[in-house]
Formats: C-alpha cells, sequence, structure tokens
C-alpha cells in the first residue's frame, strides 16, 4: 500500500514525505521531479515551451507509473488531483493524505518560488492562490482519506499525526 500526499504548493508535502519515508522505511519518490527528470527541464521551461496540457500528461503518466507500484510515499505536485485519472491510478493502492494551510501561510512559504510558473498570469500572487483552492479544495476533499492542516504544526508533528491514522499494514 502506497501514501500518497496531496495539496496545494507550500502546504508541506515535500518536507513531511522525506520524514515519513524515512520513518517508515519506504521510498519517497516526487511527481513533479519524475516529470522533470522524464523531461528533462525544468517546469516552469516545459510549460513555457510546450504549454500546460503537456505538463499534465507528463504528470498523469508518473501518476499511473506510480500508482501501479508498492510501498511508496508519493508527493503530488499541487494539480495532480485535476484530472480524475489522476487520483484513480495514485488511489488504487494508498491512503491519501490533503495537507492543508491558509493562504497567509502558502504565501510566506512559497513567496521566493522560482520553480513554479504562474498558473493564471494575470491576477496577484495572493489572488492567484485563492482563486485555485477555491477550484480545487473539492477535488483534494473528494481525493483525501484524511485531512491535516500544516499551519501551525512542525513537519515531525506532522509525521506524527499521519502515522497515527495509517492502517496497520502501512506501518
Amino acid at each position: 500500500m502506497n501514501i500518497v500526499l496531496i495539496g496545494y504548493r507550500g502546504t508541506g508535502k515535500s518536507t513531511v514525505a522525506t520524514l515519513l519515508g524515512e520513518k517508515l522505511c519506504r521510498t519517497v519518490v516526487s511527481t513533479d521531479a519524475e516529470v522533470i527528470a522524464r523531461a528533462k527541464l525544468p517546469i516552469p521551461e516545459i510549460v513555457e515551451k510546450f504549454g500546460w496540457d503537456h505538463f499534465r500528461q507528463l504528470e498523469t503518466t508518473v501518476c499511473k507509473a506510480f500508482g501501479s507500484q508498492d510501498h511508496l510515499v508519493i508527493d503530488t505536485g499541487g494539480g495532480a488531483i485535476l484530472r480524475e485519472e489522476n487520483v484513480a491510478a495514485l488511489k488504487t493502492n494508498s491512503v491519501t493524505f490533503w495537507l492543508t494551510a491558509e493562504i497567509p501561510t502558502i504565501a510566506s512559504r512559497i513567496g521566493g518560488d522560482t520553480q513554479r510558473p504562474s498558473l493564471s498570469g494575470t491576477k496577484t500572487f495572493v489572488e492567484e492562490i485563492e482563486e485555485i483552492l477555491t477550484n480545487r479544495t473539492p477535488k483534494y476533499q473528494a481525493a483525501a482519506d484524511h485531512i491535516i492542516p500544516t499551519d501551525h504544526a512542525s513537519p515531525d508533528q506532522i509525521v506524527e499525526c499521519m502515522y497515527s491514522l495509517l492502517p496497520d499494514l502501512c506501518r
């Protein structure tokens, strides 16, 4: 059984995935890192050269590949839940945790991130976060088995919370 982390960027997925993988002696994989490795380009260049649809198709290929494996901790990109086929592939054999954070927390955590292109291209940074979260929240909620707020918890506390919610066969 896999453990899948979903949520908007800046909610702590990568950090928590690494710590959880160490605690459980599991391989940690990142859908974004795998897309970058396969494309041999950083995400902003993939989007600039080929568009968001191409990036999302690469992401779908990666989600299907990871979803068919076992005993992984999967750190997904924030938009992985946008395609139902990604969610279906990842949930086939998994427990899914939605890591959440309030907009000011997200903005402070990702304000200096240059590896993620704008998703709207026309809004302010905070307006974009608000709009994207409004659109994605129902999809995150539908995909999640558990919801973990990350605003006021350390990565270690989040890992302990997740660990307590895992079925025995995941430990």
